[in-house]
């Protein structure tokens, strides 16, 4: 673990070293789309399929293709966090462990093959979860999500630096 000590004598910089899994990913999506309230948007056509689904199944004059095709929806409708999840995972999984250091200038993101420095102008702020720390971007469609997994903490005073280190420069949202 790197930490800088600031003029003060307080600890200004917490490292994480972790590699992305689905989990994490899946995690800032469904933040993100709770944020945006995305979420009533999916339950809302979920039921609606499920909904055509039961009407169909009791029709008298129903198609196995009809009540197949209204399933298939509301479990695609259902799923899209899952698939989002499982497109951005295939993204960054390829450059293998992450070593992110968060600190008073922002947070440093660095693998082998690139090196990222986000601003803390770049987000609006952040929301803990049980096992992940998420960063939502400044944007309307809210198109980053910097998702800073707890178990790449060293320690779990790790946690509550981070924490307060976040809470410094943002708002809890």
């Amino acid at each position: 673990m790197v930490v800088d000590m600031g003029r003060d004598g307080r600890q200004d910089t917490v490292e994480l070293v972790y590699r992305p899994t689905r989990a994490d990913t899946l995690a800032g999506v469904r933040l993100r789309e709770r944020r945006r309230r995305l979420h009533l948007v999916r339950w809302g056509f979920t039921a609606l399929f499920g909904a055509g689904a039961v009407l169909v199944v009791t029709s008298p004059e129903s198609s196995a293709l009809s009540f197949a095709t209204a399933v298939f929806c509301a479990a695609w409708v259902w799923s899209i966090p899952h698939i989002q999840a499982n497109h951005a995972l295939r993204t960054v999984s390829w450059q293998g462990q992450y070593r992110t250091s968060v600190s008073g200038t922002g947070i440093v993101a660095e693998t082998e093959h690139a090196t990222l420095l986000q601003r803390w102008s770049v987000f609006r702020g952040y929301r803990e979860t049980r096992d992940h720390v998420v960063l939502l971007s400044r944007d309307p469609n809210i198109l980053l999500v910097e998702v800073l997994p707890k178990r790449g903490l060293h320690s779990p005073q790790d946690a509550e630096r981070l924490l307060a280190l976040l809470s410094h420069h943002l708002p809890r949202v």
